[in-house]
């Protein structure tokens, strides 16, 4: 079967690790199923995984990709969710399991014709969603979903900061507070992705790093060291940063006087539950609510989306058709 590969570790040039080409189609095995993939999308974790952060040398060839969505075998349209852990080691929720992944850590990626995977992770794929559309939920809006519902403790009319607009985490949380009846602010250095995020439903918009017209209850922050103070800075006293990741590295001064003497809360979020997957995609066919995909692009073409992505070229998701 055609897939991508991850062939080499490379943390300067992390594209020039990627191959396409033929792999060995997945073996059935006891409790897991076999997916034709549809449509699968792109990740921020995908690019890391080629400079080596979650991947090792050893380990490779692997298949790239941890969203996907497709048709199992008995013809059924599924949307896979890509944490493989046990719920019962973390007491009910598989992204507390120490001995968990995603997909294309442990186990093959999404990026290919077909995909093994345990059958407890496939769930049902609504109609009114498409394929493409389906793709984007189990990682970037997933995660913006247990940041913004399960982490926050929020309350409909709340204040909040989307830092670095431009991701697709960034996306998902703009329109989901947004229909939720927050009011959202967000930044970029860029001055079209700022108009974009306007688009998506945020109140205002600033350059990175400059003055709010008001202090906020929570900051949603994916990007790490190049915007940890100012997210600081603009919270209310009491106020929580949720963090998902650190894209521009993840050891900034940790400001704790400030931390403690205004009771700021910082809580850390790494995807969401199967359970949390399937409210998600209940709330999308309701609402109409849609993922915000930057390009589509067939599977043998998958260097150009992770180009983009490497260059900070995309607002909104990359998704490959199978």
């Amino acid at each position: 079967m055609f897939a991508i590969t991850a062939a080499r570790i490379s943390f300067d040039d992390p594209v020039s690790g990627l191959e396409a080409g033929e792999r060995p189609e997945p073996e059935p095995r006891d409790g897991w199923a076999v997916v034709d993939v549809r449509a699968a999308s792109l990740n921020h974790h995908d690019v890391w995984s080629l400079r080596g952060i979650g991947l090792r040398e050893s380990t490779l060839p692997r298949i790239l990709g941890s969203d996907a969505a497709g048709v199992d075998e008995d013809g059924n349209e599924v949307i896979v969710h890509g944490v493989v852990g046990d719920p019962a080691a973390g007491d009910g929720d598989e992204t507390r399991d120490p001995g968990r992944s995603l997909l294309s850590e442990v186990h093959e990626g999404t990026f290919a014709e077909k995909l093994l995977v345990p059958r407890r992770n496939l769930l049902p794929k609504p109609p009114e969603l498409s394929f493409e559309e389906a793709a984007c939920l189990p990682t970037a809006w997933l995660t913006a979903y247990s940041m913004l519902f399960g982490k926050a403790d929020l309350r409909p009319g709340s204040t909040i900061l989307v830092q670095g607009a431009g991701g697709g985490v960034a996306a998902a949380l703009i329109r989901m507070a947004a229909q939720a009846g927050h009011r959202v602010y967000a930044t970029s250095r860029s001055e079209a992705k700022r108009e974009r995020a306007l688009t998506l439903g945020a109140h205002a918009t600033v350059p990175t790093g400059e003055r709010l017209p008001e202090k906020v209850d929570a900051v949603f922050d994916s990007v790490g060291q190049a915007t940890w103070a100012h997210s600081l800075r603009v919270l209310k006293p009491g106020g929580a940063i949720i963090t998902c990741g650190a894209t521009s590295g993840d050891a900034p001064p940790a400001e704790l006087s400030r931390v403690f003497f205004l009771q700021l809360r910082v809580l850390g979020s790494t995807m969401g539950t199967r359970a949390e997957l399937a409210t998600l995609i209940e709330m999308c066919a309701r609402t109409g609510l849609r993922p915000d995909i930057d390009r589509v692009l067939p599977l043998d073409r998958a260097r150009e989306g992770f180009q983009a992505m490497a260059d900070g070229e995309l607002f909104g998701k990359v998704v490959f058709t199978v």
